[in-house]
């Protein structure tokens, strides 16, 4: 496929989804008018993403995003609620201030990661030293006292800050062979020094702050310039910070060449318990078969090295949109349609396995479940999950979305059930007819799945917009259909054992989390 600029594919969508003025359905024609001329994505993206910021499950900023979506359903006369689900350990992010003092002065680009200890106000200053390549364990051993008073440093040096990609534009191929070849070997001997520790890379954080280590220094390299992915922390008293790729090179040349880099840490977060963790849930009652539901379906909660703009702010985004235009354009379903914001889908899909374990009386009556959550590009693939018919109900239905909209969409039937990935997988594995909307790479996986790059200024708002009118067409038809979809599962093609395929199975949510 070509690929088009920003503006261009922004010009070409608006002018042909507006050229389409008439399908013969009024509410087709009304969603996509109001989704053009009235849209709310950007000051809702705004509000989300800049004002609230990121959604770590258990922190003040998910409750509180939690009630900014109530407000706004309100707002649209939209009955919501926050449904508890379970709990977490609550904690806060403050602010990280890392800085190199010697041999020189510079700030370094780093934060802290998710459920970090705090330096308890204080800026903590120590040399760094990096875990050493010994003969095996016993000899880590007799190594591992020495830690104490010190950051230590236990991630691999990259030997490139290129992507790959930048290799293959400019570089020869021999270059490029000799750096992954290179990388490869490096990348296997760091795994080996970290195995002869005696530890795990889970493990070996916790081992070093009981030998008196004073921080851990980590560096998560997403392989794309200024990425890193950010998760959490492993250790109970002492930070662990990552650092940028470039930052983190400079630290480890300068140790490994003996110069002994000093830092200065100041992690500054907050504990607050256990938290309630809560899923928001938004309704328009059905008319004819309120019993009956369409989901409109997107993870609520982020990681928080950026503000969880396309993961999953974009999908947030996308079913608050489709709702809010659903209520003005098909205020009078006949199935009654619901949104899920759930919790925790980063720790496992926890808030959607709650709801479907806390629901059944709706779980077995669900029309079709859509949700959407891989990143802000327009939707391009429907797989019908295995489900045997799914091609009859989701076809009809397709056959309704503007061609502009409905056209790069491939669809796969019956596809294969999803085991996880995001929350469709948590009705699915229950039986339920339950479908990814799943959407145009624009670089997700290397420079905002999960990264500190991933803000409000990588969201692409005429590809959310396509998808909210998608999301609102398909609702709409789903819920005027005067079938019920049918469940039927089609045969699984046998694993390398060669044993029949097995359904997913449905999986208990954690209700107590963070706390081990």
């Amino acid at each position: 496929m070509k690929k088009l600029s920003g503006l261009s594919l922004g010009l070409l969508l608006a002018t042909s989804v507006l050229t389409q003025a008439q399908t013969k359905d009024p509410v087709v024609d009304g969603i996509v008018k109001e989704a053009n001329e009235n849209s709310q994505l950007e000051k809702l993206a705004h509000e989300l993403m800049d004002v609230i910021g990121p959604r770590l499950v258990g922190s003040p900023q998910m409750v509180q995003a939690n009630e900014w979506a109530v407000a706004k359903y309100k707002e649209w006369n939209i009955f919501a609620k926050n449904e508890k689900w379970g709990e977490w350990r609550g904690w806060e992010r403050g602010a990280s201030h890392i800085d190199m003092v010697s041999p020189r002065v510079k700030s370094l680009e780093g934060m802290q990661l998710a459920w970090s200890p705090s330096t308890a106000g204080k800026t903590v200053t120590a040399d760094v030293v990096i875990v050493p390549d010994l003969a095996d364990s016993l000899a880590f051993a007799k190594w591992l006292p020495s830690v104490k008073g010190k950051f230590v440093m236990i991630s691999m040096l990259q030997p490139t800050g290129r992507p790959d990609y930048n290799w293959q534009e400019f570089g020869t191929k021999e270059s490029f062979e000799k750096m992954k070849k290179d990388r490869d070997v490096q990348t296997e001997a760091w795994a080996k020094r970290i195995t002869k520790t005696g530890y795990s890379a889970r493990t070996l954080p916790l081992a070093l702050e009981k030998a008196g280590a004073v921080g851990i220094v980590a560096s998560y390299w997403s392989k794309g310039f200024g990425a890193n992915k950010i998760f959490g922390a492993v250790t109970k008293k002492v930070p662990t910070v990552d650092i940028a790729l470039e930052d983190y090179g400079l630290l480890y040349r300068l140790a490994e060449s003996g110069h002994t880099p000093k830092i200065s840490v100041k992690a500054d977060s907050k504990e607050h318990g256990v938290v309630p963790t809560f899923n928001t849930i938004a309704e328009i009652k059905g008319t004819e078969k309120p019993d009956e539901y369409v989901i409109l379906s997107a993870h609520f909660d982020s990681w928080d090295g950026g503000t969880g703009a396309t993961d999953n702010g974009t999908g947030t985004l996308t079913m608050m949109e489709a709702m809010r235009i659903l209520k003005k354009v098909y205020p009078n379903p006949k199935r009654t349609i619901l949104v899920g914001h759930w919790g925790s889908e980063e720790q496992g899909l926890n808030g959607s396995r709650a709801f479907v374990e806390d629901h059944p009386e709706i779980v077995k009556n669900i029309q079709a479940v859509f949700n959407q959550d891989n990143g802000t590009g327009r939707v391009i693939n429907l797989s019908g999950q295995g489900f045997l018919y799914a091609y009859d109900y989701l076809g009809r239905w397709l056959s309704k979305v503007p061609d502009a909209i409905k056209a790069p969409i491939e669809t796969k039937f019956p596809g294969a059930p999803g085991a996880g990935g995001s929350d469709f997988a948590s009705f699915v594995a229950a039986g339920a007819p339950a479908f990814s909307l799943s959407s145009l790479n624009w670089s997700y996986g290397t420079y905002t799945w999960h990264t500190n790059r991933d803000t409000y200024d990588k969201i692409v708002f005429d590809d959310v917009r396509s998808n909210a009118i998608l999301a609102a067409i398909m609702a709409y038809q789903a819920s005027e259909d005067p079938a019920k979809t049918s469940r039927e599962k089609s045969v699984l093609p046998a694993n390398a054992k060669g044993e029949p395929g097995a359904w997913p199975a449905v999986r208990q949510p954690t209700r107590k989390g963070g706390l081990d």
